[in-house]
């Protein structure tokens, strides 16, 4: 059980269900705040003042996202495998010093090192089609919504294929 668990959650339930969530919150904050400053020419006003738009606003959100986004997977493995070892424990009746020593015993570098490198990519797909869908959102306030819309529903389904090549590519051996 132990085993299942840790290879679970640090390959693959961590990553997938952490993007998702992210993708959900984040992108859709992104497209509204960019698709917003389009609309409104806040984007042509910083052209005029020789600001590049992509540097300011689109390569700060690209970094952090891919930052911070293998922190917050970090949190949610500890996090699932700790819940997993109160689940096992209190309603299976595993013995607690058994669960962790399987844990720590199976657990490997390479299956948390996935997880934080399919997480990074994860990060750049929610923060790039957030500012992707802002920056051509049109249309006022309906386009701003329909940009937000869009950049989540992309960034969702670009996670689950990502996720799919990310996992034939990191363990095909």
């Amino acid at each position: 059980m132990p085993n299942i668990v840790v290879l679970g959650i640090t390959r693959e339930l961590g990553p997938v269900i952490a993007g998702l969530m992210v993708a959900g919150r984040v992108a859709a904050a992104i497209a509204a705040e960019i698709g917003t400053m389009r609309v409104t020419e806040q984007i042509d006003a910083l052209t005029t003042l020789s600001t590049n738009p992509i540097r300011y606003l689109v390569v700060p959100r690209l970094v952090a996202a891919v930052v911070t986004m293998p922190v917050l997977v970090l949190v949610a493995d500890a996090i699932g495998v700790f819940g997993g070892y109160v689940v096992s424990t209190q309603s299976l009746g595993f013995n607690g010093a058994i669960y962790v020593k399987n844990t720590l015993d199976f657990m490997t570098t390479g299956d948390v090192r996935s997880g934080v490198i399919k997480v990074a990519v994860f990060g750049f797909i929610i923060a790039l089609m957030g500012c992707y869908n802002g920056f051509h959102s049109k249309g006022g306030a309906q386009g701003v919504g329909t940009a937000t819309t869009n950049a989540v529903v992309t960034s969702s389904i670009l996670i689950l294929a990502a996720n799919y090549f990310l996992t034939s590519i990191l363990f095909s051996r």
